[in-house]
C-alpha cells in the first residue's frame, strides 16, 4: 500500500496522485491554500480583519452583519464566539434534520444564550427527512448525509436574504480538517432531486434543496459572500474545545461529526462499512501536516476502528422502517457513486472560469471550485 509521504493518505483514496518524493496531491492543495490565504501568519491576520472590517462597513445600521451556521460542534460554537471577539453582530442559523444529539441542542443554548446571539432555525418535517435519508441509502451511493450539508447552505442562504445580510462565516479550516477528496462526499440539489424522485415516498415540501438555479440567484444576485475565517487565521480544535468548556460548560459529544446522529452514523458506519472509506483520515492528514500529531500516532489510530455509538444501528433502522435484512443486504451489496446518476457536476464543470471569478470574490468557497469544477478521476476503484 502506497501512503503519503507527508500525510496518511494511501492509494485508495479518490483521485490521489503522488509526485516523484511521494507527496500527494492533496498535501499540495493544502500547501497552495496556504499560500494564497498566508493561512497563520500576520499576514493572514491582517488580510482577515481587513475582511471583518467589510462586513461591519456592510451592515451598518442593521441588526446583523453576517450569518453562521450552527450545529453544537466545535467548529461553529468557536466560530460565534470568535465573531463576538471582533465586535461583529452575527444570526446564528441552525438546519435541524432531526437527528440532534441532545448534547449539541444543549451546546447551542448555552453559547448563544451567555453571548446574547439570536437563533434562526429551520426544522424539516422529520418524516420527509428520514425519507430522503432512505432514498440515498436505497441507491447504495456514499452520500447518505449529503441532504443536511445542502439545506444548511440554502437556509443560510435564506437567512441572510431575508435580513440583508451579504456575508455568511463558515467554521471550516483546511489546516485542521483538511479537504475531503472528490469521491468520498459529492452532492449537489439536482443529485437529492434525482435519488429522491427514484427511490423517494413523499412529496419534499418543507426540505430546502438548493436548485442550480436558486445557487446562481443567491451568489449572482444576491451576491452573499461566504468566507471561511479559519483559513485566514492560526485555529487549533482541541484549543478551541477547551476555551469552549471554560467559558460555556460546553460539551465533547466524542468525536469529529459525532454532534448529529445521522452524520456519526454515517462517518462510524455506513462510509467504512460500505465504501471501506474512513474519513477520519482526513482530520488525521491534517494534523500531521500541522506537526499536532507525528505520522506513527495518526497511523496507529487510524488503524482502530472508528467508534460507534452502541445504540446507532438500531435506531438508525427503526427511524427508516428498515428491517435487519434489508439493511444487512444493502450494506453488503451493490456499491454506487455520483457519476452513474444525474447531478450538476457537469454544469459546474463547464462553468469553470465563472467559478473561479465567484471563488476569488468569496462568493463560493474556493475549496467548491477546487473540488466541483474539474473533471473528477478515480483512484482506487
Amino acid at each position: 500500500m502506497r501512503i503519503c509521504s507527508r500525510c496518511i493518505y494511501d492509494e485508495t483514496v479518490s483521485g490521489i496522485s503522488f509526485d516523484s518524493d511521494g507527496v500527494c496531491n492533496y498535501c499540495k492543495m493544502i500547501d497552495g491554500l496556504k499560500a494564497q490565504y498566508k493561512t497563520a501568519t500576520p499576514e493572514g491576520q491582517q488580510n482577515w480583519m481587513g475582511i471583518v472590517d467589510e462586513i461591519k462597513k456592510a451592515g451598518k445600521g442593521k441588526k446583523y452583519d453576517c450569518v453562521i451556521g450552527v450545529s453544537g460542534g466545535t467548529d461553529s460554537s468557536f466560530m460565534v464566539a470568535k465573531a463576538i471577539e471582533w465586535g461583529l453582530k452575527p444570526l446564528a442559523v441552525h438546519y435541524d434534520n432531526t437527528w440532534n444529539t441532545a448534547i449539541a441542542t444543549e451546546n447551542i443554548r448555552k453559547v448563544l444564550g451567555k453571548l446574547g446571539i439570536d437563533l434562526y432555525t429551520h426544522v424539516v418535517d422529520n418524516k420527509e427527512a428520514d425519507d430522503i435519508f432512505r432514498s440515498f441509502f436505497y441507491a447504495n451511493v456514499p452520500e447518505i448525509d449529503g441532504s443536511t450539508d445542502i439545506a444548511l447552505a440554502e437556509t443560510l442562504y435564506r437567512a441572510a436574504a431575508k435580513y440583508g445580510v451579504r456575508y455568511i462565516l463558515e467554521g471550516h479550516s483546511f489546516m485542521a480538517e483538511g479537504v475531503s477528496p472528490l469521491g468520498a462526499a459529492y452532492v449537489d440539489g439536482g443529485y437529492i432531486n434525482t435519488i429522491h424522485k427514484r427511490y423517494g415516498r413523499l412529496r419534499m415540501r418543507t426540505f430546502p434543496n438548493m436548485t442550480f438555479a436558486r445557487f446562481l440567484k443567491w451568489t449572482l444576485i444576491y451576491r452573499i459572500k461566504k468566507v471561511r475565517p479559519f483559513w485566514y487565521i492560526s485555529y487549533d480544535k482541541a484549543s478551541a474545545r477547551e476555551f469552549l468548556e471554560k467559558e460555556f460548560n460546553w460539551k465533547y459529544y466524542g468525536g469529529h461529526h459525532l454532534e448529529n446522529r445521522m452524520t456519526a452514523f454515517n462517518h462510524a458506519v455506513y462510509f467504512p462499512q460500505k465504501f471501506k472509506v474512513d474519513q477520519r483520515n482526513n482530520s488525521l492528514s491534517a494534523a500531521v501536516r500541522s506537526g499536532h500529531m507525528n505520522k506513527s500516532e495518526a497511523l496507529r489510530e487510524y488503524a482502530q476502528p472508528p467508534y460507534v455509538e452502541a445504540e446507532i444501528v438500531p435506531y438508525f433502522k427503526k427511524r427508516l422502517r428498515i428491517s435487519d435484512e434489508e439493511f444487512d443486504t444493502i450494506m453488503n451489496g451493490e456499491r454506487k457513486f455520483f457519476w452513474q446518476y444525474k447531478t450538476y457536476k457537469q454544469r459546474f464543470e463547464r462553468l469553470r472560469p465563472l467559478f473561479y471569478i465567484l471563488a476569488k470574490a468569496h462568493l463560493v468557497p474556493m475549496s467548491f471550485y477546487l473540488k466541483y469544477c474539474f473533471p473528477f478521476k478515480s483512484s482506487g476503484r
